[in-house]
């Protein structure tokens, strides 16, 4: 039934999602399949769905006409956090044939029989409860570097976050599965992986497929330093209460570990914290970045922030923006709050306009354009390690440092996935760095 037969894939979302599209994609090949670009014409498209924002919702109805477009036989199939959460609704949109929730999507070849358009979508979801076993997956592709699953769900009752009704319970893989993914990466030659998770930071817990655990994030991040092959391991996102002293101290004397950490804060202010249900107030989260940039000086720290919380003032939205202007951080992701049914934040008092949320988000990007800039020119004249990416950019070539910072040279096929000492130089109009090459890593880049 699959000779010649073509899949497409298409992922919104966060780098979790992508380790997940890459598995199942293998998933596809294994059955036979040949995985083709989204933009191509396919027999099946698998759209891999996100619940974070507003938007993704409304992607989703365009990335459905795209591939309609290329092939209006095509077989449609909607995986993931929005398809876990309104099933029914994904399913009545024109074309999709069907829906796979949280405990289905790892399977979804055995729901394909003859690959005949459904009138309407099918859907097979399961109570959220029942997503507790664990499934590891990890990203690899045209990437110099990969996203390792090593935990999933969460157990945080966050007020505005949808990802526990999406993806269950906290739990994790085996310490023992993670090294064998992690050896089975670097054997494919790829110099960098970052480890993902809805919270990473709980990793160990459910490993038992209850609360039950005998690793903690420290021994994951321990036995992953040992394993030999892999040049650069980073820490994509970890919650602030989460993130300890003993992981901080042991990632600055690392060998493969390298000093850029992604922490949460979403509010600077207090009050709006203990209104979102964080589990952590700004001295804790004040004490996380003093202790890294103690112990790593030229470390980068990117923060995540919401903006338009219910009870947002103009005094609280200015209490974050001063906290954040004030911290040593590098970079911000700024996030727009938007309403998400089925959470306590929905029918909390204080709704603020949608053109005063653009306004502070519009703020907080200013910034964090600033902050960004302030980092890259602290680091001039250092000698760093880049590892180039693999893309042309307009006749460039970029790379990052172990510590985030994005580089550009002319374009060099060469240099695609190789890591050289280079020592940077001034920051181009485009806001990236230039650097002269010191000497060549060419041991590593065996």
């Amino acid at each position: 039934m699959n000779a010649e037969k073509k899949v497409a894939f298409y992922t919104l979302g966060c780098k979790l999602n992508f380790s997940e599209t890459s598995t199942i994609a293998r998933n596809f090949v294994n059955e036979g399949f040949e995985r083709v670009d989204f933009e191509q014409e396919a027999d099946v498209y698998v759209i891999n769905t996100c619940s974070v924002t507003d938007n993704a919702d409304k992607r989703f109805k365009s990335i459905v006409k795209n591939a309609l477009k290329k092939n209006d036989e095509a077989f449609l199939i909607a995986i993931g956090c929005y398809a876990q959460l309104k099933p029914e609704e994904l399913a009545a949109i024109d074309g999709v044939d069907l829906v796979l929730g949280a405990t289905e999507k790892f399977n979804v070849t055995s729901y394909i029989n003859d690959l005949a358009k459904n009138n309407v979508g099918e859907v097979h979801s399961c109570e959220i409860s029942e997503a507790d076993f664990y499934v590891g997956s990890y990203s690899i592709g045209d990437r110099t570097r990969a996203f390792l699953k090593v935990q999933d769900g969460c157990d945080y009752k966050c007020t505005y976050c949808t990802i526990p009704l999406a993806r269950g319970i906290s739990r994790s893989d085996t310490l023992e599965n993670v090294l064998q993914n992690a050896k089975e990466i670097s054997s494919k030659g790829i110099k960098e992986i970052v480890l993902t998770g809805v919270n990473i930071g709980d990793y160990g817990k459910g490993e038992f497929g209850n609360k039950k655990h005998e690793h903690t994030f420290l021994e994951l991040v321990k036995g992953l330093d040992k394993v030999d092959g892999i040049h650069r391991l980073r820490i994509s996102s970890i919650e602030p209460n989460l993130l300890k002293d003993e992981t901080i101290d042991f990632v600055s004397k690392s060998g493969s570990f390298v000093p850029h950490f992604h922490i949460p804060l979403q509010s600077g202010s207090d009050e709006l914290l203990k209104k979102m249900k964080r589990r952590y107030l700004t001295s804790i989260y004040t004490n996380r970045v003093t202790r890294i940039k103690k112990v790593m000086p030229n470390a980068c720290i990117g923060v995540d922030v919401i903006v338009g919380f219910p009870g947002e003032t103009d005094e609280l939205f200015l209490e974050t923006y001063n906290y954040l202007n004030e911290m040593d951080i590098s970079y911000l992701h700024v996030f727009t709050y938007s309403e998400r049914p089925n959470t306590e934040a929905v029918n909390m008092d204080g709704v603020i306009p949608k053109k005063v949320r653009a306004k502070r988000s519009k703020m907080l990007r200013g910034l964090s354009a600033k902050k960004r800039r302030s980092f890259y020119e602290s680091q001039l004249g250092n000698t760093l390690t880049v590892l180039f990416e693999n893309e042309n950019k307009g006749g460039y070539i970029n790379g990052f440092t172990e510590n985030y910072v994005k580089v550009k040279s002319p374009w060099n096929p060469e240099l695609v996935n190789t890591f050289h000492t280079i020592t940077l130089t001034e920051i181009d109009e485009d806001g990236l760095v230039r650097f002269n090459f010191e000497k060549n890593f060419a041991t590593l880049n065996k």
